[in-house]
C-alpha cells in the first residue's frame, strides 16, 4: 500500500470509528423512539458513508455487510418495515461486525479472516416480506454494484476523483519511492482541537449538499492533533509551571518593582497557557458514557429486566488520561447496577414499584474536581446478608461482623474476593471487581463513596481530579524534608496544643485522639518514613486529617506550609515500589518533594485495618467506667433494668405516643426544629418493644453521638445513681459490659452500637 493510500485509509478508519460509535447510541435511541426519523436518517447516513467509502478502498467484506445493512435501513426509512426489537438487535450485530473489521484494519491485518455470511443472512431475513426492487436470485455482490450505481452522490464522486488523482500521482512516483508495509493505525489516539473551544467532531465526508456547507465552515475552525503532540505540549507547560514557581519564589524578597511586575505578568500568562493546553486534552465524559445505553440494553434483555438509563452532565469535561482510567471502573459499576441492583420486573411489581427500573448517571464539576454519581432505584444492599457472607468467607469473625455499623458493612463489598451472588454467571459472582474499582479510582487520586437503603436503591459517588498532570497539593514538612499531599485527600487541619495533649491515648502502640466524639488514629510522619526511630515529645502537634477509603486518620507533621499547584513527575526505579510514595515534584525553590500516597500510607501504618485498636479503646472505656460512674437506670421489662452512662446522655424526655411518626419505616419525632431518630431499645435488646405496647407517654433517653442526637425509647426511667462499678466484659449485642448495681446484675448499654 502506497503512502497516500495509507493516509486515505487512516482518515477512513478515524471517521468510521467515530461513525460506528455514534451508531450504537442512535440504535438504542431508535429502539425507544421508533418514529424518530431524524435518528433513523442519521443511522442510515453513517452506514451509507462507510459502505460508499470502503468501496473506493477495495474493502469488499466491509462493503458487503454494510450494503445489506444499508438496504434494511432504507426499507425502514421508506416505511416498508417498522422498527422492532429484533431488527435493532440485528443492526447492533452489524455495528459489532463493522467494529471488528475496523479494528483488524487498524492492527494491520486487513479485513480479517472472519466470515460474516451469517450476518448477511440475518440482515436479509430481517427484510423478508417487504417489497424489494432486487430481482430473485441476485447475489449480494450484484446488489452491491447496483446500489452503488443507483445511490452514487456528488460527495462520493468527489472522493473517487481524489483517489484517482492520488493513484495517478503514485504511479508516477512508484519507481523512485520504495514500497513499505502499512504501520499500525491507532484510531482512538487523536483529539480534535477547535478554535472556538467546542469539541465537536467534524467529518470530512458530508452526506448532503446542505450539510456539506455547514460542516465545511466547521472544518475551517477545527483540526486534528495527535495525542502524542498534546502530551508533549503538556510536559512543556509543566516545565514552564515549575520555572514560574521558581521565579516567583525568587521574587519574594526582591524590591525591584519592574522585575516583580514582569514576574507577575509571567505568572498570569503561564496560568492562562496552562489552562488552554489542559483544555485541548479535555474530552466530555460522554466519550465513556456513549457505550452504556448499548450495555444496559443488552444486559437488561439477557436478564429479563426493564431498565431506563438516564444521563445528566454528559458535557462535563475531563482530561483524556482520566477518561481512560475511569472507563473500566464505571463499566463495572453500571453492569453491577443492572445485574445486582435493579430487581426483576416481577419483584419490583411485588414491592409496589414500577416494573421499569431507573439507572441514573450524573456528572458535574465541584471544587476543582469532577463528581460522578451512579444511582439506581433497585433493592439496595442487604446489610445482614453482607455481614453473613463476610463471615462465611472468613473475612472476619461473627462478633466483628456484628459490631459493624450498616455503613461499614456496606463497604465490605469493596474487599477483595467478596461477592453476595448466589451463583457464578457470565456477568458476575466471582468476587472480582469492586475492589479493583476502588483501587483504580484511588490510583488516580480519586475517592469512592457508597450509600444504600435496603429496598430503596444504591448510590455510588466518585470524586476524581480534572487532570493528573498538574494538581493542587498541601506542602508539609518532616525532619527538615518537604512532602506533598494531594488536596483531594485532605479533610481538615488541626493543632493539638499543650492543654489538649493529655487527651491523646496510646493503645497497643497506636495514638488515638478524640475529635468531636470520634476516635481519630494518629500517625507520626517522621516515624513512618524512618526519619526518626521513636516518637518525639512535642510541645504541640500539627495534624493533617486525611481520608483513606471510608476512614480518617491524622498525620502528625513538623510544619504545615501553603498549598501549591505541583507538576507530578514519575518516580525512578529506586522509589517506584515504595508503598507510601506516589510521585515527585519540583518546588519553586528548585528542591524535590515526594508526593505521599495516602492509601499506601494508611495501609503501611495499619490504620485502615485497626479494628483491634478500636476494640481495645472500647475495653479501655469499659475499664474507665469501673471507677466512680454516674449511670441512668432504665426499665426494658418488668424484670430487666439496664444502665446507660450519663456522660453520653443529653436529656431525658417524654413524648406523647401520637407524636411519633415514621420516616423510611423508622420511628422519628419532631424535636424542636429538628427530627430526632428513635431507637426502640427494649425491642433491640430482645424485650417487648415500647412501640408495641401503645403507651400514651413514651420515655426517651436522648444521647449525643459525636454531635448527632438519637433518642432511645424505654418503658420507664428508673433512677440516676453514682457508685464504684466493677465491670465485667460482655459479648451480647448492644452491651459493653455488666456490673452489680443495687444487688442486681445489670447490663451497661453501648449506645454507639445503634449509631
Amino acid at each position: 500500500m502506497s503512502g497516500q493510500e495509507e493516509e486515505l485509509l487512516r482518515d477512513f478508519l478515524i471517521e468510521s470509528a467515530e461513525a460506528v460509535d455514534k451508531l450504537d447510541e442512535e440504535l438504542v435511541v431508535l429502539e425507544q423512539s421508533p418514529e424518530d426519523m431524524e435518528v433513523l436518517n442519521s443511522i442510515f447516513r453513517g452506514v451509507h458513508t462507510i459502505k460508499g467509502t470502503c468501496g473506493f478502498l477495495e474493502l469488499n467484506k466491509l462493503q458487503s455487510i454494510s450494503h445489506v445493512g444499508e438496504t434494511l435501513l432504507d426499507d425502514l426509512r421508506s416505511g416498508k418495515l417498522r422498527v422492532t426489537e429484533d431488527i435493532i438487535t440485528v443492526l447492533l450485530k452489524l455495528s459489532d461486525a463493522i467494529k471488528e473489521i475496523l479494528n483488524s484494519l487498524s492492527a494491520g491485518n486487513g479485513e480479517g479472516d472472519k466470515d460474516y455470511g451469517w450476518l448477511i443472512k440475518k440482515l436479509e431475513d430481517a427484510a423478508n416480506g417487504n417489497t424489494s426492487s432486487d430481482a430473485p436470485g441476485e447475489s449480494t455482490a450484484t446488489q452491491t454494484q447496483k446500489s452503488q450505481e443507483k445511490e452514487m452522490d456528488p460527495l462520493e464522486a468527489e472522493f473517487l476523483r481524489i483517489v484517482e488523482e492520488r493513484r495517478a500521482q503514485e504511479s508516477v512516483e512508484e519507481d523512485s519511492v520504495p514500497s513499505k508495509q502499512p504501520e499500525r493505525i491507532v484510531m482512538d489516539e487523536q483529539i480534535e482541537v477547535t478554535k472556538n473551544e467546542d469539541s465537536k467532531l467534524v467529518n470530512d465526508l458530508e452526506f448532503s449538499s446542505s450539510e456539506s456547507k455547514s460542516e465545511s465552515r466547521s472544518a475551517d475552525t477545527t483540526i486534528r492533533v495527535d495525542v502524542e503532540l498534546l502530551d508533549r505540549l503538556m510536559n512543556l507547560v509543566g516545565e514552564l509551571v515549575l520555572a514560574r514557581n521558581q521565579i516567583l519564589q525568587f521574587t519574594k524578597n526582591k524590591a525591584d518593582t519592574s522585575f516583580n511586575n514582569a514576574s507577575q505578568r509571567l505568572n498570569l500568562i503561564t496560568s492562562e497557557l496552562q489552562e488552554s493546553v489542559m483544555r485541548t486534552r479535555m474530552q466530555p465524559i460522554a466519550t465513556v458514557w456513549k457505550k452504556f445505553p448499548r450495555i444496559v440494553r443488552d444486559l437488561a434483555k439477557n436478564l429479563g429486566k426493564s431498565i431506563r438509563l438516564e444521563m445528566e452532565g454528559q458535557e462535563t469535561d475531563l482530561d483524556k488520561t482520566i477518561i481512560e482510567a475511569i472507563k473500566d471502573p464505571l463499566t463495572h459499576i453500571v453492569r453491577n447496577s443492572v445485574d445486582h441492583g435493579i430487581e426483576s420486573m416481577a419483584d419490583r411489581i411485588a414491592s409496589g414499584k414500577p416494573e421499569e427500573g431507573l439507572l441514573l448517571l450524573k456528572a458535574y464539576h465541584e471544587g476543582g474536581h469532577v463528581i460522578i454519581e451512579i444511582l439506581d432505584d433497585g433493592g439496595g444492599l442487604n446489610t445482614n446478608r453482607i455481614r453473613q457472607k463476610a463471615v462465611e468467607r472468613g473475612l472476619m469473625t461473627q462478633q466483628q461482623a456484628k459490631d459493624l455499623s450498616d455503613q461499614e458493612a456496606n463497604y465490605l463489598i469493596f474487599m477483595p474476593g467478596f461477592s453476595t451472588a448466589k451463583e457464578v454467571t457470565n456477568i458476575s459472582g466471582r468476587g472480582v471487581g469492586m475492589d479493583v474499582v476502588r483501587s483504580n479510582i484511588e490510583a488516580i487520586g480519586g475517592v469512592v463513596d457508597l450509600s444504600s437503603e435496603f429496598g430503596k436503591g444504591t448510590q455510588i459517588r466518585i470524586k476524581i481530579p480534572l487532570t493528573l498532570a498538574i494538581i493542587p497539593a498541601l506542602l508539609i514538612e518532616g525532619c527538615g524534608e518537604r512532602f506533598a499531599i494531594p488536596q483531594v485527600s485532605l479533610v481538615e487541619l488541626i493543632r493539638i496544643d499543650a492543654t489538649k495533649k493529655a487527651e491523646i491515648e496510646n493503645i497497643q502502640g497506636v495514638m488515638l485522639y478524640r475529635l468531636r466524639g470520634e476516635l481519630l488514629p494518629l500517625v507520626d510522619l517522621n516515624t513512618i518514613l524512618g526519619l526518626q526511630q521513636e516518637q518525639v515529645d512535642r510541645e504541640a502537634y500539627n495534624v493533617v486529617v486525611i481520608r483513606s477509603d471510608e476512614k480518617q486518620f491524622g498525620l502528625i507533621v513538623d510544619n504545615i506550609h501553603d498549598t501549591e499547584e505541583i507538576v507530578v513527575k514519575p518516580l525512578g526505579k529506586i522509589l517506584k515500589d515504595n508503598p507510601i510514595v506516589a510521585g515527585a515534584t519540583i518546588l519553586g525553590d528548585g528542591h524535590v518533594a515526594l508526593i505521599l500516597d495516602v492509601s499506601g500510607l494508611a495501609r503501611f501504618s495499619s490504620i485502615v485495618d485497626s479494628d483491634s485498636v478500636q476494640d481495645s479503646a472500647q475495653k479501655k472505656e469499659i475499664a474507665e467506667v469501673s471507677e466512680k460512674t454516674t449511670m441512668v437506670l432504665v426499665n426494658l421489662a418488668e424484670d430487666r433494668v439496664v444502665a446507660i452512662p450519663l456522660q453520653s446522655v443529653h436529656r431525658l424526655e417524654q413524648f406523647s405516643g401520637d407524636k411519633i411518626e415514621y420516616s423510611s419505616r423508622k420511628p422519628v419525632v419532631q424535636y424542636g426544629n429538628n427530627i430526632l431518630n428513635l431507637v426502640d431499645l427494649a425491642a433491640e435488646l430482645g424485650e417487648d418493644g415500647v412501640l408495641e405496647s401503645n403507651q400514651d407517654k413514651c420515655s426517651v433517653v436522648v444521647v449525643n453521638q459525636g454531635g448527632k442526637y438519637r433518642g432511645f425509647l424505654v418503658h420507664k426511667i428508673v433512677d440516676i445513681l453514682e457508685q464504684d462499678l466493677q465491670v465485667a466484659d460482655s459479648q451480647d449485642y448492644g452491651v459493653m459490659g455488666c456490673s452489680i448495681i443495687n444487688g442486681r446484675v445489670i447490663d451497661i448499654v453501648d449506645t454507639q452500637t445503634f449509631g
